[in-house]
């Protein structure tokens, strides 16, 4: 395994109806002006917000409220939330929502404090931190992008055209309150869909050196089984409170740096999803379920036995005097055979694409991870986007 240092400072509690049990508590150890920030209204109408803003009354805070955060959130959404901070001299900023909030609400506890342009700065490239971001906490609402416990926000910056994200550890919330029967109410496709990020997550990890044994890549493996057991109950049953919790704590467990650890990591396919986001606005989980099986077959060659792992070990496919080639294929065979059956998409026009949507330019427009067994280049991820058009 490669050196590493761990550290996480997310407080998260986990389970039914920890919300009304911690928050109160959690929020007296902040500011009295407290930022309420979400996205497009339904925990209005599914009765969150209603326990949200009790909790914040006994607590005795102040409540601005902030919403509209799309689920692709934008620089310019979060410039809008950084001056809403700062004229109303919020102390602390609470998300209550899926991954596009938390995210957004990390992008804004930055920008809000610091007094240059947090794009150019930390997200254009990697920047340094020397400063305290106002503190946040989140209210989890949705299951799949692991954003609860790091540090990282993805923004689209809509006049570039680029969607990227970054990890800083200054913008780990404070806490994180993960309810699972607050996903009940997720749409069922949007359900899917984030079961599927939480699965490529793994994967783009899972796939990148060293491939030496490893602790990363057992638990890896065990996750993945886990997922897709998971997330085939929560399709046939989606108040299944077993199965929807599972999925709330695999997503964390994703991409709570845990599995990083003495990893690389590759997450080559999620950086040619968001150049498609930031092109198309499409919905993340449904992007890379359509990249991942033809972005394996393209590197799978490359790194023959971890695919065969991959099949025997996650998909418990039989090698029966199969050649390394022939069951490391069978299992990304499997892979997109278990997308179509949960429902997901599996080509570009399926999620917007058409005739004239300009591939090449999208394609051009990727950042080059240099995790993975295999350094993409342009032209081939040009090619990948035409074999999923």
């Amino acid at each position: 395994m490669n050196n590493f240092i761990f550290e996480n400072t997310t407080k998260t509690i986990f389970g039914e109806g920890c919300v009304k049990e911690y928050l109160t508590c959690l929020l007296r150890h902040y500011g009295e002006n407290v930022m309420l920030a979400y996205g497009g209204g339904s925990i209005r109408d599914n009765g969150i917000y209603n326990q949200v803003m009790e909790s914040l009354a006994k607590a005795g805070k102040k409540v601005t409220e902030f919403s509209g955060i799309m689920p692709n959130p934008t620089y310019k959404k979060v410039l809008e939330g950084a001056r809403t901070a700062r004229e109303n001299k919020i102390d602390f900023i609470l998300g209550v929502g899926g991954g596009s909030v938390m995210d957004c609400c990390k992008a804004i506890a930055m920008a809000a404090v610091y007094g240059g342009d947090i794009w150019e700065e930390f997200f254009a490239r990697p920047g340094i931190m020397e400063f305290d971001p106002i503190p946040i906490g989140v209210v989890v609402t949705a299951a799949g992008t692991g954003s609860e416990m790091n540090g990282a926000a993805v923004i689209t910056n809509e006049k570039l055209k680029i969607k990227t994200g970054r990890d800083y550890p200054k913008c780990n919330p404070k806490f994180a309150l993960m309810d699972p029967v607050y996903t009940y109410s997720v749409p069922k496709r949007r359900m899917v869909s984030g079961g599927f990020d939480t699965l490529s997550h793994i994967m783009e990890i899972y796939f990148s050196r060293p491939n030496e044994d490893n602790v990363s890549d057992d638990m890896a493996e065990a996750l993945m089984r886990g997922v897709i057991r998971d997330l085939r109950a929560a399709v046939q049953n989606p108040q299944d409170y077993t199965a929807r919790s599972n999925l709330m704590w695999e997503a964390t467990m994703a991409e709570n740096r845990i599995l990083k650890l003495g990893k690389q990591t590759d997450f080559m396919c999620n950086q040619m999803e968001h150049q498609l986001g930031a092109y198309m606005d499409c919905i993340h989980g449904e992007g890379v379920a359509v990249l991942q099986p033809v972005y394996c077959r393209h590197i799978c060659r490359d790194d023959l036995s971890k695919f065969q792992r991959f099949a025997v070990n996650v998909w418990k496919l039989p090698a029966n005097g199969k050649s390394e080639e022939e069951l490391a294929l069978e299992g990304v065979d499997t892979l997109a055979d278990f997308i179509r059956e949960i429902g997901l998409p599996a080509t570009l026009r399926e999620i917007g694409a058409d005739e004239d949507t300009d591939l090449r330019q999208i394609a051009e427009s990727c950042n080059i991870s240099a995790g993975g067994g295999r350094q993409m280049a342009h032209r081939e991820i040009f090619e990948i986007f035409r074999e999923c058009y």
